[in-house]
């Protein structure tokens, strides 16, 4: 009993020492003026007005927001497969239809099979609701009510890019056909000497199922085999440079202005 009485006493002894300490007297607060207290408000409000200054400019509609350039890249580059198969084959379905039939008839399936899809997801679902006895309303009421219009800034700013690139192909253009620089008239010129035995051998949606399967695939491959690319690359432009630039100094006249 005497043990534990001497435990009991040493372990309370800490604590009478602590309690016996004088405490330090606290730092005084500092007072705050009360012209600062009401500009702090102000500093808040002033913050939540200039987060809300993005939410005034208009907002680009639902379907808009997929046509991303990073989203386009992924795509094109396979990062997700099964969203890269699912547009691949759909283009290539479309385009391989158009061999086939006319734009009118491609046009007229596509809508019939999603207007004999949509109907009879319809009625379906009427039908269920009714064995059900449940009132789920519309079943297409969550994309009914999505926004799909076009404000008048979007319109306006796809009308100046539009009108942008059409400037600079016109200019362009009349650079060309005018000769103001004869070697790249010369260039011009075998390019569509070219395309006309291109032409002879395959047609508008030949080259354009040419195009998507290049779109679909060039990219991976580069990616892959990047550093042997490159370096043939390198020397074709290496000889088509020195070839030109041999061309352009026997023709007369052919010398670029030094700026």
């Amino acid at each position: 009993i005497s043990t534990i009485k001497s435990s009991n006493e040493k372990s309370k002894s800490p604590m009478k020492m602590e309690e016996d300490r004088p405490t330090k007297p606290k730092p005084p607060m500092a007072t705050v003026p009360p012209e600062v207290r009401s500009e702090k408000p102000l500093l808040d409000d002033k913050h939540v007005t200039e987060g809300k200054g993005d939410l005034a400019t208009p907002a680009a509609p639902v379907f808009m927001e997929g046509f991303d350039k990073q989203k386009t890249i992924d795509l094109l580059y396979w990062r997700n497969v099964k969203q890269s198969g699912a547009v691949f084959g759909s283009v290539l379905l479309l385009l391989f239809s158009l061999t086939q039939f006319s734009v009118v008839s491609v046009g007229a399936y596509l809508t019939l099979a999603a207007l004999s899809a949509s109907i009879s997801f319809r009625i379906y679902k009427s039908v269920l609701q009714a064995v059900q006895k449940t009132d789920e309303g519309h079943p297409f009421k969550s994309y009914l009510e999505v926004e799909i219009s076009l404000s008048q800034d979007q319109i306006g700013n796809y009308a100046d890019k539009a009108l942008l690139y059409a400037n600079t192909c016109m200019k362009e253009l009349r650079r060309l056909f005018l000769v103001q620089d004869l070697i790249d008239s010369l260039k011009f010129a075998v390019l569509m000497w070219l395309l006309t035995y291109v032409g002879a051998l395959f047609n508008g949606l030949t080259l354009l199922i040419l195009a998507v399967v290049s779109m679909f695939s060039m990219p991976i491959v580069y990616e892959k085999h990047q550093a042997q690319i490159d370096q043939y690359v390198g020397l074709i432009r290496t000889q088509v440079n020195s070839v030109v630039g041999k061309i352009q100094a026997k023709i007369p006249g052919a010398k670029r202005k030094e700026e």
